[in-house]
């Protein structure tokens, strides 16, 4: 974890006084995590995930990727399709952007329903 910790941290370009004041630690901290002098306890690692939008299993065990999709992502996104020219993919927010709680609930049991039948039903 030291490793990923060290990378994170010049990857988002904090120097470690910088990256241990945003969890509340001083550089000091920072400098013996990174450099093997202290264990990692439960509370630091998820703080470091919480704080820096780290997937815990990478951090802790090296798998996959370190960020989580965040809903930042997901509006960045949509402002791409909104100032595009897909005009279908506009439209479909539009209309879900209309939609009530029920509405929602419609489509979540039409979704399941299709995939359901879809499951049963032999490929064309």
């Amino acid at each position: 974890m030291k490793e990923r910790l060290k990378e994170l941290r010049k990857s988002l370009g904090l120097s470690q006084e910088a990256f241990g004041k945003r969890l509340g630690v001083t550089k000091a901290s920072i400098s013996r995590l990174e450099n093997g002098a202290n264990s990692f306890t439960e509370q630091m690692i998820k703080s470091i995930c919480r704080e820096f939008n780290v997937n815990y299993i990478w951090f802790v065990e090296g798998q996959g990727s370190a960020e989580i999709e965040s809903d930042i992502d997901y509006t960045s996104r949509i402002d791409q399709i909104m100032a595009g020219e897909n005009e279908f993919a506009k439209a479909t927010f539009k209309i879900f952007a209309r939609f009530e709680d029920e509405d929602w609930k419609a489509l979540q049991r039409l979704i399941r329903k299709y995939l359901e039948i879809e499951k049963e039903t032999p490929s064309f």
